[in-house]
């Protein structure tokens, strides 16, 4: 099985060294310091493993359940800490699929799935998000595509990266569908809690005896550098396939990501960390929405939750192409292209990164990039 890289990583690697002035498209919360969380911390503190459970934290296990809502359906067996919502994800595709088997996608989304299903040799079946229905999830299209043979179904709610909502009812129907075929349904959570739209829908891991539920600390809270993630399943035998495969992989949590972390979810200090997160990404995407309405052929679906979406470049504008002009100077500002997520004709625009990031300026650059395109 051989990996192959995807555009959106192909693309972060190769702008690394242009060493970019602004960047336009912060996905996650202003980042706390290091100092913000040393009066919670033990000097003394032994820097192997926690000692004391191989899936984590049972403290920090059970501030996930609280935070997903799982507390009175999900017991803290079912959650496992991993190494960011990436690994969570990986360890359950990994371990479910097998060559021949079928995976079902959305598009846009978040491409992990795809990438990994492809080298395992399953076959990929996309149902597709469209911009003229908001970016919203065709759920009649998607059970039109799952058959007997399909083994996992993936979305992320928010969606990754449009920014769409899924409702609880939504989230009800992806259950039967999933249910009518026994397929795992896999819902990456990420951006949980910034939902600007709607309230956040129920969790899967508590609604479906296949439902995977993946997370982490790095977008809402803005914890990115520790790593720190989780999958939940009420399933006992994926969960313990996870931790095997994790064991010959990551093999355990680093312990300075699972203490701070716990540190970050214990209940009043993460409300308050939501509280400025949502105020701060409210704050921000309503400057987007001003910015992007003033730009002449410039168009967006605002957000229904998350920090990030999909703005429509003017009619002939490539958005690789773009993406590089703005990266060279006089501009000096990097952006993520939409053909990371097959959408050429796009740009991923961000709200994240709070108050700090002088989002204004930033746009400046996107603004003054345009206009120049146009002389």
């Amino acid at each position: 099985m051989k990996v192959k890289i995807h555009t959106l990583f192909q693309y972060l690697l190769e702008t690394t060294d242009a060493a970019p002035e602004a960047i336009v498209g912060f996905s996650l919360a202003e980042s706390p310091k290091l100092g913000a969380f040393l009066a919670d911390l033990d000097p003394d503190l032994v820097l192997d493993w926690n000692g004391r459970d191989f899936r984590g934290l049972p403290e920090l296990r059970d501030h996930v359940l609280s935070q997903a809502g799982l507390r009175s359906v999900c017991k803290i067996e079912d959650v496992l800490i991993t190494a960011g919502a990436a690994e969570a994800n990986y360890l359950a595709i990994m371990q479910l699929l097998q060559p021949g088997d079928e995976i079902v996608i959305e598009t846009p989304g978040w491409p992990q799935a795809e990438v990994l299903a492809r080298a395992i040799g399953a076959d990929v079946i996309k149902v597709t998000r469209q911009e003229t229905d908001n970016w919203h999830l065709p759920l009649d299209v998607l059970a039109s595509k799952v058959t007997p043979r399909t083994k996992l179904i993936f979305v992320t709610n928010p969606n990754n990266p449009t920014g769409d909502l899924l409702s609880a009812g939504d989230v009800a129907d992806l259950v039967k569908i999933a249910d009518k075929v026994g397929a795992w349904l896999l819902v990456d959570e990420v951006y949980a809690g910034l939902e600007w739209d709607g309230p956040r829908a129920p969790s899967v891991a508590g609604l479906y005896a296949r439902g995977i539920t993946t997370g982490s600390v790095s977008k809402a809270l803005g914890l990115q550098g520790l790593r720190t993630g989780w999958l939940i399943c009420p399933d006992p035998g994926l969960v313990m396939d996870a931790v095997i495969l994790r064991e010959n992989s990551s093999e355990i949590m680093n312990i300075m990501g699972e203490v701070i972390a716990e540190v970050a979810l214990r209940p009043e200090r993460y409300k308050q960390a939501m509280e400025k997160a949502r105020r701060e990404g409210a704050a921000n995407l309503a400057q987007m929405n001003q910015w992007v309405a003033k730009q002449d052929g410039l168009s967006w679906v605002t957000p229904r939750a998350g920090l990030i979406g999909l703005g429509r470049l003017p009619t002939g504008i490539d958005s690789d192409a773009f993406a590089r002009v703005l990266l060279a100077e006089p501009y000096r500002t990097f952006l993520l292209p939409g053909s990371a997520y097959d959408q050429p004709s796009h740009i991923r625009l961000g709200v994240g990164g709070g108050a700090q990031v002088n989002l204004q300026n930033r746009l400046n650059r996107v603004a003054q990039a345009l206009a120049d395109r146009r002389r």
